[in-house]
């Protein structure tokens, strides 16, 4: 606490005691433990209390300004995350990133800067993302190098220590998004059209089987959220997550969540695990929130045999890649697969892609809908995969666009959609 506190009697507004003597008094004088079972506002109250009785028992000569801005500091290094506490309130920002002690980047709309905000030295980062992580279970050393977590709010926090860090403790937390967009805010931003989002909501709606794809950032995760309402209330839903992101908006969901192994190296439990075992839950679709791997195998399976209307999201910078990528974690997945086989599974599983892109304003906007189809004249052994594009991104008049490219998809009957219905 005294390393966190150290500001000089200027900034503090204190003649006699500096602000590390007050607040080492003050902690000396608190339950810690017990001050966490109460409420903010208790909390606040208590310590306002206590702070009071030190400064007027050490006769100290302070405003009422300066007590409030004690109260603030102390307050958010004992309960909140120090220095970064007014960035991790700021709705707006989306990103908070640290490179080094000294050195805070945010986001917000898609653009990257600067922040003023530091902490005091390296030793006060480090406990600081110690404090956040120790309730989890987590621990950083030169075995353990690096953490991943989700904290309480649902934010997920990612830190790497040196030697996998060369020069820093480097911290990157996303922030949990409490406003959930739905189709009607991504109509008013212009990433889909309302031809685009009645298109889409057939698909689900139908059972279509659905990969969103983009780069990082991209907002996959959003628009699976958002796609995610037009799923029926009838049906029972479980989401398979490394760390939980999502939050439908439905009445019947399971979420599970994977774990990571525990200090002696046990414990773990795979999205591979969770996958299979939420095909034992009864689930009508099976939402699984990005696939990195070998649980590629067990998604696709999934998606034909029984569980149709299942969506997942991936990285890929184009649907071409998608396809590519997907290969490589279906090989990965199994010794006796050929190339072959492989893209028969994608086929069959796979019935859309919603890809996703983001400019160099920070917009993010849906790029293209695409299916993936066998190339005629292809025979069983020698099979390849072509991408169709339903639609893609266009631009008149210096608007965006969405354009129907003339191909009518193979899925068009079973959403009960005709060639006027894509050109109207």
């Amino acid at each position: 606490m005294a390393e966190s506190l150290k500001l000089n009697k200027k900034e503090a507004g204190v003649d006699a005691f500096t602000l590390t003597d007050i607040s080492k008094k003050l902690v000396n004088c608190i339950d810690v433990d017990m001050m966490y079972k109460l409420s903010p506002s208790s909390r606040l109250k208590c310590l306002h209390q206590l702070l009071k009785k030190i400064i007027e028992s050490e006769k100290i000569i302070i405003g009422k300004e300066n007590i409030s801005y004690l109260l603030k500091q102390i307050y958010e290094e004992l309960f909140e995350y120090g220095p970064i506490s007014d960035l991790m309130r700021n709705e707006k920002i989306t990103e908070v990133m640290i490179n080094s002690w000294n050195d805070i980047y945010i986001e917000t709309g898609g653009y990257i800067r600067k922040t003023c905000a530091v902490f005091n030295s390296m030793q006060h980062l480090r406990n600081t993302v110690e404090k956040i992580i120790s309730p989890l279970g987590l621990r950083l050393d030169e075995s353990i190098p690096y953490a991943d977590a989700r904290l309480a709010d649902g934010s997920r926090i990612n830190v790497v220590i040196p030697p996998v860090a060369v020069n820093s403790m480097v911290v990157t937390i996303r922030k949990f998004n409490r406003d959930l967009l739905t189709a009607g805010d991504l109509l008013k931003c212009g990433s889909i059209n309302e031809k685009i989002a009645e298109f889409i909501k057939s698909c689900v709606k139908n059972r279509l089987n659905i990969i969103v794809s983009g780069a990082s950032s991209t907002g996959k995760t959003t628009f699976l959220n958002v796609i995610s309402n037009y799923i029926p209330d009838s049906e029972r839903i479980i989401t398979v997550e490394d760390t939980v992101e999502l939050a439908l908006n439905a009445k019947h969901v399971i979420c599970l969540e994977s774990r990571q192994a525990n200090l002696e190296g046990r414990g773990e439990i795979t999205l591979r695990d969770l996958i299979k075992n939420s095909l034992r839950m009864r689930p009508d679709r099976i939402i699984v929130g990005e696939i990195r791997g070998v649980e590629a195998i067990d998604v696709l399976q999934a998606m034909n045999t029984g569980h149709e209307g299942s969506m997942t999201t991936i990285h890929a910078n184009s649907p071409y890649d998608l396809v590519s990528r997907l290969e490589t974690m279906l090989l990965m997945s199994a010794s006796n697969l050929t190339p072959a086989s492989a893209k028969r599974i994608i086929m069959s599983s796979i019935d859309m892609v919603i890809h996703l892109e983001r400019n160099e304003e920070g917009t993010r906007r849906l790029a293209f809908i695409s299916e993936i189809v066998k190339k005629n004249g292809c025979n069983d052994r020698d099979t390849a995969i072509i991408i169709r594009d339903i639609f893609r991104t266009g631009f008149k008049d210096n608007k965006t666009e969405f354009v129907f490219t003339g191909n009518m998809p193979a899925f068009s009957e079973k959403i009960n959609w005709r060639k006027k219905d894509f050109t109207d």
